[in-house]
């Protein structure tokens, strides 16, 4: 089994921007979501444009910008939930954490690749629908550069206490939501060889992955 979105570089650029919010979370517990999306992606779009490292292709320094700057952003341990579907309820605390683990090594591998295709691109938000009280958000937006426009779709949810704010739990790339192609392709895993074998089968890509 590929453990990879069947998503195309151009796709997975998109993948990367519409997940690459930015430095600070100071501000994101009192903006909207659609503001929250649209500064902090333009953010990352100028830190690609102006680091000479990014575009050196420094994969390990880049690997650790994703590390710092994209993750905390992300719903972490509800994309891992997902992505594992049903089998996620019947794991130990100890599988959890090295889902949660492996799936991370793995995500920022992909949107690491990713980042350096950035180049001219710039984003334009779409207007939210929905109420002011609402805790979870459909944001959609267009990334617009060379070619033909990318549809980046991002769905959100507003988490309360430390670290309150906007954070993603799923990404739609040209029609195709990021976490539901990992979901299908954990199940038939998990179907062949239970949970463990799923761990296993990660712990193996990232290896290989990491030699590349």
């Amino acid at each position: 089994m590929t453990l990879a979105p069947m998503i195309s570089r151009r796709r997975l650029m998109g993948v990367f921007i519409a997940a690459s919010l930015g430095t600070s979370s100071l501000w994101a517990a009192d903006e909207a979501p659609d503001i929250f999306v649209r500064r902090f992606t333009s953010e990352m779009i100028d830190l690609v444009r102006n680091d000479k490292m990014i575009k050196a292709g420094d994969m390990n320094y880049i690997a650790a910008v994703v590390d710092a700057r994209v993750l905390p952003h992300l719903n972490f341990q509800r994309m891992t939930a997902s992505a594992v579907g049903p089998g996620w309820r019947q794991t130990t605390p100890e599988q959890k954490n090295r889902l949660q683990e492996e799936f991370k090594i793995l995500l920022v591998r992909t949107y690491s690749g990713a980042l350096t295709q950035i180049s001219d691109q710039t984003v334009t938000v779409k207007p939210l629908r929905g109420a002011a009280t609402d805790t979870e958000v459909l944001v959609r937006s267009e990334l617009k550069g060379r070619g033909d426009p990318i549809q980046l779709d991002y769905r959100l949810e507003k988490t309360p206490g430390q670290g309150a704010g906007w954070k993603i739990y799923n990404l739609n790339v040209m029609g195709i939501w990021l976490i539901d192609t990992y979901r299908s392709q954990f199940a038939e895993e998990i179907n062949a060889k239970g949970i463990d074998g799923l761990i296993n089968t990660l712990t193996e890509r990232n290896r290989s992955n990491a030699k590349k």
